[in-house]
């Protein structure tokens, strides 16, 4: 399926909301409950998974929404569309402070890998899968368990990330470690793997966990700096008085401090 040519605009620095341009009859694909404001025009519906697959009948779309309920995600997605004679807008904001990337899937191959709760919307055409990875390693250990999601299509999709996003481009055979929860996104081409810290001393009171991502070129990956399970830990700590909540160390802490 050929997706929509849509158009976009980026609104907003640190807590950034994405506005989509709908020429008439054109559509966009969003997760439930991202959609900011639209105008008076489009019409909203809820379809099984997303949206790409709908002249594949009952069976397709089972497919495609059992694929979404497999990396946690809801069964149904909502597709926006102009059904007007004019140019209309729609606006789908991230959940939790960040930035949105946008990806013109064309630029990359066609298939870009992502975390599996990082999308947010796309173009009407762009489908949205399950990547499994086939490393034992890097399905008991990564963090994200064997599951990503995975973007297909031509068109244009977003994705949404906690804290400063930077796109590295690597060369054949280049090799770049990354906290497990830091990866948002890889093109296909990319070798993604799990490796363990390597010094026990390090695993048990670095506080940097007991693994790290191991991404090796050609291709490009994107990083992010703030994890949104990063910043709930650090709520969750400050909020139950804890200390040092990155390593070990807090726990023995506790108990010379009396807590």
């Amino acid at each position: 399926m050929v997706a929509h040519e849509i158009e976009y605009k980026l609104h907003g620095d640190d807590m950034q909301f994405v506005e989509i341009e709908l020429d008439p009859g054109e559509s966009a694909i969003a997760e439930a409950g991202a959609m900011m404001m639209m105008d008076d025009g489009i019409e909203m519906e809820t379809v099984f998974g997303d949206g790409s697959n709908q002249s594949k009948g009952l069976l397709g779309k089972l497919v495609g929404a059992g694929k979404r309920l497999i990396t946690g995600e809801s069964l149904f997605m909502t597709v926006f569309t102009n059904h007007q004679m004019e140019k209309k807008h729609v606006s789908f904001a991230a959940p939790y402070p960040g930035k949105i990337i946008p990806l013109d899937l064309k630029e990359f191959g066609g298939k870009v890998i992502c975390q599996k709760d990082s999308f947010l919307c796309a173009a009407k055409g762009v489908s949205v899968g399950v990547e499994f990875q086939r490393k034992l390693g890097t399905g008991f250990f990564g963090g994200e368990g064997f599951i990503m999601q995975k973007l297909e299509g031509d068109g244009l999709a977003f994705l949404h990330a906690g804290g400063t996003i930077i796109q590295k481009d690597l060369l054949p055979g280049e090799k770049l470690k990354i906290d497990t929860g830091c990866l948002v996104a890889m093109t296909k081409d990319v070798d993604y793997n799990i490796e363990f810290v390597g010094k026990v001393k390090t695993a048990f009171f670095g506080g940097e966990g007991l693994f790290f991502a191991t991404v090796r070129g050609p291709g490009s990956v994107w990083v992010q700096s703030l994890p949104f399970s990063r910043l709930a830990d650090r709520v969750l700590v400050a909020q139950s008085g804890g200390k040092d909540e990155g390593s070990i160390l807090g726990g023995i802490g506790d108990l010379f401090d009396g807590d």
